[in-house]
C-alpha cells in the first residue's frame, strides 16, 4: 500500500497522540500545583491586577490557575503540531476554542489575536501566490530569472541569489510550489539530453541538489521582509503585542542584508559538500525546455499583466504605507483585484489557499497572545534564564546557545 506522505508505524497513530497530547494537558492545568514563583511574578508584575480588571479571575489562586491552563496548552500543541495528531488548522482553531471555553481572556480580546492585521497579511499572501500560479506567471518569472543562463555553475548562483531575494517577498510556501514543477522540468530535459537516445538516464542526486538549493535559497530569503514567511508575521503580532509596532521598512532594515550574505554561504555549502557527486554538468538543455514551453503560452496576456502591477503594488504598499496602511490591508488587494479585473475567479483563489496554515498561523498568535497576558511567557522565560545560570550559560556565547535550543524547541 502507498504510504506516500502518511507518517508510518508510532507516529501514525492519532488517537494515542491526541490522548498524550490531552493527558499532558490535564496534568499541568489541573494536577500539578501552582509554583510558588509564578504567583510571585503575577503579583509583583501586575498579572494578577490585570485578570482581575477584566473580570475573568477574583483572586491571586484563580488567577494562577488561569496560567496553569495557558502553561498547559503548550506542550498539548506542541505535541499535536509535531505529529500532526490532528490537523494543524485544527490546532490553530483549538488556541481561541480553548481561551473562550476557559475565560482565559476576555471574549473581545480573543478574536483580536486570531483575526488581526498579522493574520490578514498572511491570508493576502497566500491569495497573492495563489494568483500567480492561476494565471501562469510563475513560468515567465522562472524564465526571467533563469532563462538566460547556460551550463551548470551560472544557473545554480542565480538560482541561489535570486530565490533568496524573492523569497524574501513571497511566501516560501507559495514560491516551492509553484517553482518546484520548473526546476524538475529543467532537471528532466538535462537528464533526457545526456542520455542515450531513446531512454533517459536519472541522476538522482542532481534532483536533490536543485531542489534542496530552492528550498535553502527560499529559506535564506526568510529574515528579510515580513511577507517572506508565517514566522515574521507572528513576531510581528509579539512586537504590537508588547508596544514596540514595526513596519514593513523597518523590519527590512534589519532583516534583508542578511538575504545576499545567506545566499552566498548557502552556494559555498552546497558547491563544496554535495557538487561532486552530480553527473549531470550541464542544465542548459532542461532550461532551453522551459523557455520553449513559456515561448508556447504566447506574449503576457491580460491577467499577467494585471496580477504583475498587483504584485507590485502591494509590495511597495507594505515598504512605503507603512503604519498608515498596515499591512493587512495591502494584502487583501490580492483577494480583491483579480475579482475586480476579472482575471481569477475567487474559487479558483480560494481552492489554492492553504487554510489549513493560515489557521495555524492565527493559532499560534493566540497562543502568544495567552503566554504574554498571563504572565506564562515571563515565567518560562525566567525559569529558563535559572536553569541556564546554575549552568554557568547566563551571559555571553552560552546564554546564546541556551536561547538558541530552547526557541528551537
Amino acid at each position: 500500500m502507498d504510504t506516500h506522505g502518511e507518517k508510518t508505524g508510532i507516529f501514525a497513530k492519532k488517537g494515542l497522540w491526541i490522548g498524550i497530547g490531552a493527558g499532558i494537558f490535564i496534568l499541568i492545568a489541573f494536577i500539578l500545583p501552582t509554583p510558588q514563583s509564578l504567583m510571585e511574578i503575577m503579583e509583583k508584575y501586575g498579572y494578577v491586577d490585570k485578570m482581575i480588571e477584566w473580570e475573568i479571575a477574583h483572586t491571586v489562586k484563580e488567577a494562577s490557575d488561569k496560567t496553569m491552563i495557558v502553561l498547559g496548552i503548550v506542550p498539548m500543541a506542541i505535541v499535536f503540531f509535531a505529529v500532526e495528531a490532528l490537523p494543524i488548522g485544527v490546532t490553530g482553531i483549538l488556541m481561541p476554542l480553548m481561551a473562550y471555553f476557559f475565560g482565559l481572556l476576555p471574549f473581545n480580546m480573543i478574536g483580536k489575536t486570531f483575526a488581526g492585521d498579522a493574520p490578514m497579511f498572511m491570508l493576502g499572501v497566500f491569495a497573492l501566490g495563489a494568483t500567480v500560479v492561476e494565471v501562469g506567471l510563475h513560468k515567465r518569472l522562472a524564465v526571467w530569472l533563469l532563462g538566460w543562463t547556460k551550463g551548470f555553475w551560472v544557473p545554480v548562483i542565480v538560482l541561489c541569489i535570486s530565490m533568496s531575494i524573492v523569497g524574501s517577498f513571497m511566501s516560501a510556501p507559495a514560491m516551492c510550489a509553484f517553482m518546484v514543477p520548473v526546476m524538475m522540468a529543467v532537471y528532466y530535459g538535462a537528464v533526457k539530453a545526456n542520455s542515450p537516445e531513446g531512454e533517459v538516464v536519472h541522476d538522482p542526486t542532481l534532483a536533490k541538489y536543485l531542489l534542496f538549493s530552492l528550498c535553502f535559497a527560499l529559506n535564506m530569503g526568510g529574515p528579510g521582509t515580513p511577507s517572506a514567511g508565517g514566522r515574521n508575521v507572528i513576531m510581528m503580532g509579539f512586537f504590537t503585542e508588547y508596544g514596540i509596532p514595526i513596519t514593513y521598512a523597518d523590519w527590512m532594515k534589519y532583516g534583508w542584508p542578511l538575504v545576499p550574505l545567506g545566499s552566498i554561504i548557502l552556494l559555498l555549502y552546497m558547491a563544496i559538500f554535495f557538487s561532486k557527486k552530480v553527473k549531470t554538468r550541464d542544465l542548459t538543455p532542461g532550461l532551453e525546455y522551459i523557455k520553449e514551453e513559456t515561448r508556447s503560452m504566447g506574449k503576457m496576456d491580460y491577467a499577467q499583466y494585471v496580477t504583475a502591477g498587483s504584485l507590485f503594488l502591494i509590495v511597495a504598499l507594505w515598504i512605503f504605507g507603512g503604519e498608515a496602511t498596515g499591512l493587512g490591508g495591502p494584502a487583501l488587494l490580492a483577494l480583491v483585484v483579480p475579482v475586480l479585473f476579472k482575471t481569477v475567479k475567487f474559487e479558483s483563489i480560494l481552492e489554492r489557499i492553504s487554510f489549513n496554515a493560515w489557521f495555524m498561523y492565527c493559532g499560534a498568535l493566540t497562543l502568544g497572545a495567552l503566554l504574554k497576558e498571563s504572565g506564562g511567557a515571563l515565567w518560562l522565560a525566567t525559569t529558563f534564564l535559572g536553569w541556564l545560570s546554575q549552568v554557568g550559560m547566563d551571559q555571553g556565547l552560552g546564554l546564546w546557545i541556551g536561547m538558541s535550543a530552547f526557541s528551537g524547541l
